[in-house]
């Protein structure tokens, strides 16, 4: 029950921070999504050094890796969102947009995670 209990924190904060980082960022002018994007982009580099730091001295424990990269990365990062952003960039025609934002997601979300975990190792 503890367990469920972490996991349930950690994804509140980071849902409530990803929420916070949408009605900053994303555009209503343009209907850009720089908000989902950074909350991605910003949990991938979280999770890599979270596990990255876990890997490599075993500091942290089962709860608080659950609290932070299962509850909050979890929390913070949305695939829905982004599923549905790139939905209304097909209604709406705009493949550039959609080629833009799916191919900067994967390729700089997974660059982020490496990147987090490199890092770990170096400092």
């Amino acid at each position: 029950m503890k367990q469920f209990l972490l996991v349930f924190l950690g994804g509140g904060v980071g849902s409530m921070l990803r929420y916070g980082l949408g009605k900053y960022l994303n555009s209503a002018a343009t209907g850009i999504p720089y908000g989902t994007f950074a909350a991605n982009i910003l949990g991938s580099l979280f999770i890599g050094i979270i596990l990255g730091v876990a890997a490599k001295n075993s500091s942290l424990s089962e709860n608080t890796i659950l609290l932070l990269a299962t509850g909050f990365c979890g929390g913070f990062t949305t695939f829905s969102t982004f599923a549905y952003e790139n939905h209304v960039f097909l209604k709406n025609g705009d493949l550039l947009s959609f080629a833009l934002y799916t191919l900067g997601s994967f390729i700089i979300g997974f660059a982020a995670v490496f990147f987090g975990i490199w890092a770990v190792r170096f400092f």
